[in-house]
This record gives structure tokens, sequence and C-alpha cells, in this order.
């Protein structure tokens, strides 16, 4: 078994580490860069009504709801630590100081899957949940940066470096 410089980690596991490290910083970007076309100006319930007659708007929801909810597991799998339950999880990490509000995290998950495993109908009911994603994006965006900059400490990278994907 061959280990890195500090030892901490197996070549292997390094190797997933930074791996799993560009795939978090670019599902942040990602997710900002939908984010920001999303709701500049977000859409209006009456929008959201009539979203047939939108093909760029529901487009651009798919690739939201889409890039919201591959962002969190993302995280957790870089977090090195093991698998355990997502509440679990997730308060080992807010533990660690790797996120905060593990049962934020939970809340916004269980919409997440909501907004990806239901089609919700009723067009005030969709425009109020993305609107509280939208309000989490920027949390979601510091916490993968925080895991991101530890997952660099453990791979003895320098500040900043690789930071772009």
């Amino acid at each position: 078994m061959t280990t890195t410089p500090t030892g901490l980690l197996t070549t292997g596991e390094q190797q997933r580490l930074a791996f799993l490290r560009e795939v978090v910083l670019a599902a942040a970007e990602y997710l900002e860069q939908t984010d920001q076309r999303l709701f500049a100006p977000p859409p209006s319930v009456a929008q959201l009504a009539a979203l047939r007659q939108h093909p760029d708007l529901s487009e651009r929801i798919d690739a939201y709801v889409a890039r919201l909810s591959r962002l969190l597991p993302a995280l957790l799998a870089a977090s090195a630590e093991p698998v355990g339950s997502t509440l679990d999880n997730l308060a080992r990490a807010e533990r660690l100081g790797w996120l905060t509000d593990a049962l934020g995290w939970l809340t916004l998950r269980r919409l997440c899957n909501r907004l990806v495993h239901e089609y919700i109908r009723d067009p005030a009911l969709l425009h109020e949940a993305l609107l509280e994603t939208h309000a989490s994006v920027a949390l979601l965006v510091v916490n993968a940066r925080r895991m991101a900059g530890e997952a660099a400490r453990l791979l003895g990278m320098a500040e900043g470096e690789g930071d772009r994907p």
C-alpha cells in the first residue's frame, strides 16, 4: 500500500479525493451559473402556469434542478467519511466543520427530491419550491468550497491550487 507524502491517504484514495474535489467544484460552479440564469429575474407564477409555452424556461428549470440535486451527493462522496444514512453523513460533516446546518441540508435534500421525482403541477407550489432552493444555493456553494478546501488540505495542495474545474 502506497501512501501520500502526508501519510494520511493511499495513492488511490488521494486520486479519488482529487477527482471528487474537482467534481464538487464543477458542480458548485455550474449550479451557480444556472441559478443566476434562472433567477435573473425569477420566473413568475404566471410563467410557471404556462410552462409549456416557455420551453427555454422549462429547460432552465430542468438544468437547475438537476445541478442542484447532484451537488449534495458529490459533497457527501468527497467527504471521504464512512457512508451511513444521509442524516448521519450530514451530521458528521457538520461536526467536522465542512458544512453548516445538517437539518437544513436534509430539508433541502427532501425539497430537491420532490422537484426531481414529482411533477409539481400547482404553479404556486413550484414557484415556492424554486424560491426556497434558490435561497439555499449560496450556502451550498460556500459549503462546497469549504469541503474542497478541506480536500485540498488533505491532498497537500497550496491554497487556491486547482480551484477552477
